[in-house]
Protein backbone atom coordinates (compact mmCIF):
# COMPACT_ATOMS: atom_id res chain seq x y z
CA UNK A 1 0.00 0.00 0.00
CA UNK A 2 1.00 3.62 -0.27
CA UNK A 3 2.12 5.71 2.70
CA UNK A 4 -0.85 7.04 4.56
CA UNK A 5 -2.61 7.54 7.80
CA UNK A 6 -4.92 9.71 9.81
CA UNK A 7 -4.76 13.45 9.60
CA UNK A 8 -3.08 15.03 12.61
CA UNK A 9 -4.46 18.28 14.06
CA UNK A 10 -1.24 20.02 12.95
CA UNK A 11 -1.77 18.96 9.32
CA UNK A 12 -3.28 21.78 7.32
CA UNK A 13 -4.91 19.56 4.72
CA UNK A 14 -4.76 16.18 2.97
CA UNK A 15 -1.57 17.16 1.13
CA UNK A 16 0.19 18.03 4.40
CA UNK A 17 -0.94 14.69 5.84
CA UNK A 18 0.39 12.78 2.80
CA UNK A 19 3.76 14.55 2.95
CA UNK A 20 4.09 13.91 6.70
CA UNK A 21 3.12 10.24 6.37
CA UNK A 22 5.58 9.74 3.51
CA UNK A 23 8.34 11.25 5.63
CA UNK A 24 7.39 9.18 8.71
CA UNK A 25 6.91 5.86 6.90
CA UNK A 26 9.55 5.98 4.16
CA UNK A 27 11.98 8.63 5.38
CA UNK A 28 11.40 10.67 2.22
CA UNK A 29 10.91 14.41 2.44
CA UNK A 30 8.73 15.53 -0.46
CA UNK A 31 8.66 19.25 -1.15
CA UNK A 32 5.18 20.75 -1.54
CA UNK A 33 6.30 21.89 -5.00
CA UNK A 34 6.65 18.19 -5.93
CA UNK A 35 2.93 17.61 -5.41
CA UNK A 36 1.09 17.20 -8.70
CA UNK A 37 -2.38 17.10 -7.20
CA UNK A 38 -4.99 15.15 -5.34
CA UNK A 39 -7.18 12.41 -6.79
CA UNK A 40 -10.84 12.13 -5.89
CA UNK A 41 -11.50 10.86 -2.40
CA UNK A 42 -12.32 7.19 -1.97
CA UNK A 43 -13.93 5.18 0.83
CA UNK A 44 -11.86 2.42 2.39
CA UNK A 45 -13.34 -0.85 3.67
CA UNK A 46 -13.73 0.62 7.16
CA UNK A 47 -15.79 3.58 6.00
CA UNK A 48 -12.94 6.08 6.28
CA UNK A 49 -12.29 8.57 3.48
CA UNK A 50 -8.95 8.32 1.70
CA UNK A 51 -7.57 11.35 -0.15
CA UNK A 52 -4.82 10.13 -2.53
CA UNK A 53 -2.10 12.67 -3.28
CA UNK A 54 0.15 12.27 -6.34
CA UNK A 55 3.67 13.71 -6.18
CA UNK A 56 6.91 13.57 -8.14
CA UNK A 57 9.68 12.05 -6.04
CA UNK A 58 12.28 12.40 -8.79
CA UNK A 59 14.34 9.56 -10.26
CA UNK A 60 14.16 6.38 -8.19
CA UNK A 61 17.91 5.91 -8.61
CA UNK A 62 18.46 9.15 -6.68
CA UNK A 63 15.94 8.30 -3.97
CA UNK A 64 17.09 7.00 -0.61
CA UNK A 65 14.33 5.20 1.26
CA UNK A 66 14.58 4.72 5.02
CA UNK A 67 11.44 2.75 5.88
CA UNK A 68 10.21 2.88 9.45
CA UNK A 69 10.27 -0.78 10.60
CA UNK A 70 7.38 -0.10 13.00
CA UNK A 71 5.13 0.85 10.08
CA UNK A 72 6.63 -0.68 6.92
CA UNK A 73 7.36 -4.36 6.38
CA UNK A 74 8.72 -4.15 2.83
CA UNK A 75 9.21 -1.61 0.06
CA UNK A 76 9.10 -2.29 -3.67
CA UNK A 77 8.58 -0.17 -6.75
CA UNK A 78 7.00 -0.88 -10.10
CA UNK A 79 8.07 0.94 -13.27
CA UNK A 80 5.36 2.59 -15.32
CA UNK A 81 6.22 0.33 -18.28
CA UNK A 82 5.59 -2.74 -16.10
CA UNK A 83 2.19 -1.46 -14.97
CA UNK A 84 1.18 -0.78 -18.57
CA UNK A 85 1.90 -4.30 -19.84
CA UNK A 86 -1.37 -6.22 -20.16
CA UNK A 87 0.14 -9.43 -18.77
CA UNK A 88 0.70 -7.59 -15.47
CA UNK A 89 -2.90 -6.34 -15.23
CA UNK A 90 -5.95 -8.18 -14.07
CA UNK A 91 -9.11 -8.01 -12.02
CA UNK A 92 -10.25 -9.70 -8.85
CA UNK A 93 -13.90 -10.51 -8.31
CA UNK A 94 -15.42 -10.35 -4.83
CA UNK A 95 -18.81 -11.38 -3.51
CA UNK A 96 -20.25 -10.26 -0.20
CA UNK A 97 -22.41 -12.35 2.14
CA UNK A 98 -25.49 -10.56 0.79
CA UNK A 99 -24.61 -11.72 -2.72
CA UNK A 100 -23.43 -8.33 -3.95
CA UNK A 101 -20.43 -8.74 -6.24
CA UNK A 102 -17.80 -6.26 -7.30
CA UNK A 103 -14.61 -6.23 -9.33
CA UNK A 104 -11.33 -4.51 -8.48
CA UNK A 105 -8.12 -4.12 -10.46
CA UNK A 106 -4.98 -6.06 -9.57
CA UNK A 107 -1.39 -5.60 -10.76
CA UNK A 108 1.03 -8.53 -10.74
CA UNK A 109 4.75 -8.41 -10.01
CA UNK A 110 6.39 -11.70 -9.09
CA UNK A 111 5.68 -12.39 -5.43
CA UNK A 112 3.92 -9.04 -5.06
CA UNK A 113 0.30 -8.49 -5.95
CA UNK A 114 -1.02 -4.93 -5.85
CA UNK A 115 -4.73 -5.11 -5.08
CA UNK A 116 -7.49 -3.42 -3.11
CA UNK A 117 -7.44 0.31 -2.54
CA UNK A 118 -3.79 0.52 -3.62
CA UNK A 119 -4.69 -0.97 -7.02
CA UNK A 120 -7.66 1.39 -7.38
CA UNK A 121 -5.40 4.40 -6.70
CA UNK A 122 -2.80 3.00 -9.10
CA UNK A 123 -5.46 2.58 -11.80
CA UNK A 124 -6.76 6.14 -11.31
CA UNK A 125 -3.20 7.46 -11.52
CA UNK A 126 -2.48 5.52 -14.72
CA UNK A 127 -5.67 6.87 -16.30
CA UNK A 128 -4.36 10.41 -15.62
CA UNK A 129 -0.71 9.87 -16.54
CA UNK A 130 -1.17 7.84 -19.71
CA UNK A 131 -4.66 8.36 -21.07
CA UNK A 132 -5.38 6.09 -23.98
CA UNK A 133 -2.61 3.65 -23.01
CA UNK A 134 -4.31 2.31 -19.94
Amino acid sequence: SFPGGRRDPADGDAVATALRETREELGVAVAPTGVWGQLRTLPDRHGMTVAPVVANLGPLEALTLNPNPDEVEEVFTLPLAHLLREENQGYTHFRTASGYGYTLPVFLNGPHKVWGLTAIITELTLELLVPGRY
